[in-house]
């Protein structure tokens, strides 16, 4: 009876984690800069190459946009020992996969390939690095990739505007303000000089972190990663890093976009610090109250309860520099947006005048510690969270150590928050409604 007693307690007041993670690492810097992080794990014969460059759409300038974006692209055109086309090929029939990614801050690619092919990994990013093809025929074909990309995603999609649009309203002289995608006119009006320049000034080993996670021997390792990159020369003049400072937004922006869509939604949009420090931890646990799961606020109230929206939610963007937590709802079907707006309001309201129970904040740790397992689970994940942590933080061993950030935070520090950053006269509301006929 006491036994089953015992457990009925854990179930209800919320078990308390002991969770911890110890990824071993080791990391060394080239004499021509570049960072290099290497995780040994024989559990599968796999390898993860994966190299990522401090550059994003924040560091291009306001009249060529999309460039971070666009050279994700064009740097899998070839270069001058690897034929236009055959990057992939490459990869493929090694029996591996490829890809890459952009975000404000940073550009990421990766390999993932049998472990008896790192050699080939090292030498395709070496490839990327050091004789990337920056011509026009690959530029011209990559510029119509990049618009159909644009027309697929972004302009055709439902709501597939949000964040761009979101974004532009929230913030005025920060480069945050333009999408990672960035403009076509852009991308036209640029010439091949400007494209090469982009090229010399960002894909340098003094911009970049060389990260391999899997099934690797180290010592062997660190040779290969001498021969493919130790000879690739520094990068000559500053890199740009933007010192923009938003001006606080001190009154509320309410504007209306028209889209083709069925249903309207409605988004609130605020000023959150930049990720790392102790209150962007706050607010991310804030967003998991508000949004993750069935049994968060917005799902339960605003879904199952009063019906009133498809489906809600709340993410903090994890930006270099302060940034933005985006909430959202779509409406159901004859629901008015500003009645939804109230709701959504209310529960923003809720939040910011209760303090939460125990057991929401321990859920709350629980879950955030359950996406930690999740993103380190493969070594693809471990390659690109060590990379994250050393070029966002410089110090690549919060993979293993993040996690006591956020149990610093308080059930005090959540109200807190919400009450300082989700402030009904500081922050933009967008009404996403459907196209007048």
């Amino acid at each position: 009876m006491k036994q089953q007693a015992l457990i009925g307690l854990l179930v209800v007041t919320g078990f308390v984690s002991v969770w911890a993670q110890n990824i071993k690492f080791v990391e060394y810097t080239l004499p021509n800069g570049l960072h290099v992080i290497l995780h040994e794990d024989h559990s599968t014969p796999i390898v993860a190459v994966s190299v990522m460059y401090h550059v994003g759409s924040k560091n291009e300038k306001p009249d060529r946009t999309g460039f971070a974006h666009f050279f994700e692209h064009l740097l899998f055109e070839g270069s001058e020992n690897i034929a236009r086309g055959e990057f992939d090929d490459y990869v493929s029939r090694a029996g591996g996969y490829n890809n890459a990614n952009t975000w404000y801050d940073r550009t990421y690619y990766y390999e993932v390939l049998p472990s008896n092919q790192l050699a080939l990994g090292l030498w395709l990013e070496s490839e990327r690095m050091l004789h990337a093809k920056v011509e026009k025929i690959g530029i011209e074909t990559q510029r119509q990739v990049v618009k159909e990309e644009r027309r697929e995603r972004v302009d055709n999609q439902p709501y597939g505007r949000l964040l761009e649009e979101t974004m532009k309203r929230l913030f005025t002289v920060h480069p945050y303000k333009h999408s990672v995608i960035g403009s076509m006119e852009h991308l036209d009006a640029a010439q091949e000089e400007d494209y090469v320049q982009f090229y010399r000034d960002f894909y340098r080993p003094d911009n970049a972190i060389l990260s391999i996670a899997g099934d690797i021997d180290i010592e062997q390792t660190k040779k290969l990663v001498d021969i493919y990159f130790r000879d690739i020369p520094r990068g000559k003049g500053e890199i740009y890093r933007p010192k923009i400072v938003e001006p606080p937004l001190t009154r509320e922006v309410r504007d209306t976009f028209y889209d083709n869509v069925q249903l309207p939604a409605v988004v609130l949009a605020y000023r959150i610090p930049a990720q790392g420090t102790p209150d962007y931890y706050a607010v991310r646990m804030l967003s998991v109250l508000l949004s993750q799961g069935e049994s968060s606020l917005m799902q339960k109230r605003l879904v199952n309860e009063e019906q009133k929206a498809l489906a809600a939610g709340s993410f903090p963007l994890s930006l270099e520099d302060p940034g933005a937590n985006i909430v959202f709802a779509i409406a159901n079907l004859g629901v008015d947006p500003a009645a939804l707006e109230t709701s959504m309001n209310a529960i923003i309201a809720e939040v910011q005048e209760n303090l939460i129970s125990e057991r929401d904040y321990q859920k709350i740790l629980n879950q955030i510690e359950n996406d930690f397992v999740r993103s380190n689970n493969t070594v693809a994940g471990i390659a690109e969270s060590l990379a994250n942590y050393k070029m966002y933080f410089g110090d690549a061993n919060l993979i293993n150590t993040e996690i006591e950030r956020y149990r610093k935070v308080t059930r005090e520090d959540i109200r807190r928050v919400a009450r300082e950053y989700f402030k009904p006269n500081s922050r933009v509301v967008l009404y996403w409604l459907p196209q007048r006929s």
